[in-house]
């Protein structure tokens, strides 16, 4: 970080090439953690009459002649009702993952339950395909892959008339893709991902909301970004996903979470996210920010965590694009409407879901990193002191703060000279006195560029005993070069 020249230590190339190698760095690690905290899950729909569901599932334990016998009732039963009636009694038994065992170890007894899920008869069908629901949400790997001969034909469904129906088949194999490889790479070839784009064109909330959820745990997958992400981005799903996040009257919650993930692991994959920035996702995210911040100021901020995470993830890898430079992505997102509606939000998360903070503060940097106007626009609109607020919250939000502020300096003199004087200095102060090395290395590259381009502050920080702050981490194996480095600027300028 730090060499000898003309006699004194100082910033390789004035800290500024040092400090953007260790942004990108850090951008690499937070994107990669990013990436690991993943949201598979399963879901479950039951329609449950209140009696079943307090009968739990200690009654309903299923053996196999029972298994069989409903199986038998369901297939050859001389009326619906009682076919019907067979089929929900043993859906109500898979509730349970001792009947689920039970019956995937019975020859015969999914071959039986897809052929009732082919049935004609659409209660029957129906039915079967909640027995097939139920199976989807075992933890067992074995069990979702017992269900393999019937996603052709979930798949099949999906281009049904009966959004109920369709709803159903979607989170069934959404369940089914995250237990199990062989499920996905049997779900491929059989046409899973246009099936999924000519499903995104529903008109029913419920449908969308659900094909979201599918494609998210498909978007997950370990093998997605050599498999899955280049088929999803060559069909007509990014321009669909990006539609249905559009601020307006017409925007669903539950739909854009869905949809919101889906986008941030397709850019976590860096796949190709030039594609999705010539689709105007940079816009489009950044006007459901605006969107966002407006109903926060409106008290309307209920659930609204579950969007903003995704969002603000979404923004920041796309900043570290090269397209984004390339397209004009930092005019499209409107510089001062941005950093002020950032500020709201981040208001909002330290009052209600401080967890959030890191998320706005790296959206923040990124914006910050490399755009002089972004800068400018977090000085003319007087938000240095909130971000000094936010400095005591922790250490992981502390660094994220003097990143930057750091930011902010490195674009020269005349930026330094609205940091100072202020509060700044008394902040910085503060922190050296942080037992966190992060925390304090990143307050002192801070300080070394306000002793480059504000000489003044050296002086001002003699004064407030900044050599005795420094002095307490000189023996610091990780710090002493740069304490010193920054001792040596203040006495001898």
């Amino acid at each position: 970080m730090w060499n000898r020249r003309q006699g004194r230590l100082r910033p390789v190339g004035c800290g500024v090439e040092e400090l953007r190698r260790r942004r990108r760095e850090r951008e690499a690690a937070l994107r990669k953690a990013r990436r690991e905290q993943q949201l598979v899950s399963k879901r479950l729909l039951r329609d449950d009459t209140p009696e079943e569901a307090e009968s739990g599932c200690v009654d309903l334990i299923l053996g196999e002649a029972e298994i069989q016998q409903f199986l038998w009732s369901a297939q050859r039963g001389t009326e619906e009702k009682e076919r019907e009636g067979a089929l929900a009694s043993l859906r109500r038994g898979l509730q349970c993952p001792e009947t689920q065992q039970t019956f995937i170890r019975l020859e015969g007894s999914m071959r039986t339950l897809v052929g009732l899920l082919t049935s004609n008869q659409a209660l029957l069908q129906l039915e079967a395909a909640r027995c097939l629901h139920e199976l989807s949400h075992s933890e067992q790997s074995a069990v979702a892959e017992a269900c393999l001969p019937a996603t052709s034909y979930l798949l099949t469904y999906l281009s049904g008339h009966s959004s109920d129906f369709i709803e159903l088949c979607l989170y069934t194999l959404g369940n089914l893709i995250v237990e199990s490889e062989a499920v996905r790479s049997k779900l491929l070839p059989q046409g899973i991902v246009p099936a999924l784009a000519a499903c995104i064109q529903s008109p029913h909330q419920t449908v969308l909301e659900a094909l979201g959820y599918a494609l998210s745990q498909l978007l997950q997958a370990k093998e997605a970004p050599e498999k899955i992400i280049p088929s999803v981005l060559g069909s007509t799903l990014p321009q669909h996903m990006l539609q249905l996040l559009q601020p307006g009257p017409k925007l669903n919650p539950g739909v854009a979470v869905e949809f919101a993930w889906c986008l941030h692991y397709i850019i976590c994959s860096q796949v190709n996210n030039a594609l999705l920035i010539t689709h105007g996702a940079l816009s489009t995210l950044g006007l459901l920010l605006l969107d966002l911040a407006g109903a926060v100021q409106r008290s309307e901020d209920a659930g609204l965590e579950l969007l903003v995470c995704p969002v603000l993830r979404c923004l920041s890898n796309l900043l570290t694009e090269p397209a984004v430079d390339a397209v004009g992505g930092q005019m499209e997102l409107r510089d001062e409407r941005i950093v002020a509606s950032l500020f709201i939000l981040l208001q909002f998360f330290l009052q209600k879901q401080p967890s959030l903070l890191p998320e706005g503060l790296w959206l923040l940097n990124n914006l910050t990193a490399n755009s002089p106007s972004f800068c400018t626009s977090l000085l003319s609109l007087d938000l240095i002191e909130p971000l000094l607020q936010l400095l005591p919250v922790s250490n992981v939000v502390s660094v994220l703060v003097l990143t930057v502020l750091c930011n902010v300096a490195e674009k020269g003199p005349a930026y330094c000279w609205h940091l100072w004087p202020g509060p700044l200095l008394s902040s910085l102060l503060d922190t050296l006195a942080f037992s966190d090395t992060e925390v304090v290395g990143q307050t002192l590259e801070l300080l070394q560029l306000l002793f480059l381009y504000r000489p003044e502050t050296a002086q001002a920080f003699l004064q407030q005993s900044g050599l005795q702050a420094l002095k307490r981490h000189e023996e610091e194996a990780q710090l002493q070069d740069r304490v010193h480095a920054l001792q040596q600027t203040a006495l001898h300028g």
